[in-house]
């Protein structure tokens, strides 16, 4: 495949737009990157044919199979919530399962989340957040952390992802390498987890590890561990997390793409330009920024002028272009979903209604027809 430097430094990049509709200055800019996707927020989404609609007008200027991505956790994030209706938090579904020993519930959610996301046109919502749910990391992740241990997140993100599978849609293991132990907020600062190496191997590391062939994506955070190899160097542009541990010894072959590179967790450590060039050289697929078109085109012109400097760094822009583009046909080779009849939606939205009731109520679901 011959690709020119510019298209693949735009094939680099999962992008956000302002509003509900393109605006002219974004379709040029969106036509000249050609991005490897698009994510939408809650400032995109009215409702579910305008979210269609945009979602077409946007990946029409994407690469071929780019990524339509949400952010549909359940509970404090979720894009849909006011579109269609809230989910229950990944906490809040782990111990109703628990509890009245069903794990099918946790598998239920996953299927709930993958009709509610192709409804609205996307592919890909980032989602499990495979962090462990401990006490120091409470005030920062909330109910976002399914359990406490490493067994318990595996067991809620095992069956999360089986019923987003069943529905053809994709998920996303994050942040690795693990914010359980992180006590600042990283859209804010960079988090420095005090956590040794053999800590993380036993504990956060072991859902990535067991996962690895079940996971289609994983989001790398803006955390340093200054008690590992990896030392003080947010994990988004350290080699050492992205290739060496990720990649090489847990042997993860599939997506790699960053946290939002316009949170401070990284841009405290690094501008805009450096940042997006170090994840490309620490191992990143696919470097995601969410906001601001000049942070995009100050990103997307950087890893350009970087390739134009460096024959090294451009033969590598080059071979991981080449590869994610195989792994994005692989995953996404299908076109946008049918859109649902108003009837179907509704149904739709009376099942999660009922779902999360019975999650809050700790009781056994009762079996409905899907829709």
């Amino acid at each position: 495949m011959t690709i020119s430097l510019r298209r693949a430094a735009g094939t680099m990049l999962v992008v956000g737009v302002g509003g509900t509709e393109l605006a002219a200055l974004e379709h040029a800019w969106l036509k000249l990157i050609q991005p490897a996707g698009i994510i939408l927020f809650l400032r995109n989404i009215a409702d579910v044919q305008q979210t269609r609609a945009l979602l077409v007008a946007a990946t029409e200027l994407c690469a071929a199979h780019s990524l339509r991505c949400v952010d549909v956790e359940g509970g404090t994030v979720d894009r849909l919530r006011d579109a269609l209706a809230p989910m229950p938090s990944a906490q809040a579904v782990a111990k109703a399962a628990q509890a009245i020993g069903r794990i099918g519930l946790i598998r239920e959610q996953g299927e709930l989340v993958a009709r509610a996301v192709k409804a609205f046109g996307f592919n890909t919502t980032l989602a499990p957040v495979l962090d462990l749910a401990l006490p120091v990391s409470a005030k920062v992740m909330g109910t976002r952390a399914a359990a406490p241990t490493a067994a318990g997140v595996v067991e809620y993100a095992r069956e999360f992802l089986a019923g987003l599978a069943s529905h053809g849609v994709f998920g996303c293991g994050k942040h690795f390498p693990g914010l359980g132990g992180g006590t600042l907020d990283s859209h804010l600062d960079t988090p420095s987890i005090q956590r040794t190496m053999n800590e993380l191997n036993r504990e956060d590391l072991v859902p990535y590890r067991e996962l690895r062939n079940q996971l289609p994506m994983v989001m790398v955070n803006h955390a340093a561990y200054p008690g590992t190899p990896g030392k003080a160097r947010p994990a988004s542009v350290s080699p050492y997390w992205v290739t060496k541990v990720l990649r090489k010894r847990l042997g993860y072959r599939g997506l790699v793409l960053s946290d939002d590179m316009e949170m401070g967790g990284v841009l405290k450590f690094l501008p805009m330009e450096e940042a997006a060039i170090a994840a490309v050289r620490a191992g990143m697929d696919i470097v995601e920024i969410c906001h601001s078109p000049e942070l995009i085109l100050r990103a997307y012109e950087a890893l350009i002028a970087e390739g134009e400097r460096s024959l090294a760094f451009r033969n590598l822009l080059m071979d991981r272009t080449r590869q994610t583009a195989r792994k994005r046909a692989r995953l996404f080779g299908r076109g946008i979903s049918k859109a649902l009849t108003p009837t179907q939606f509704e149904a739709l939205r009376a099942r999660i209604q009922r779902y999360r009731e019975k999650i809050a109520k700790g009781q056994p679901l009762v079996e409905v027809q899907s829709v």
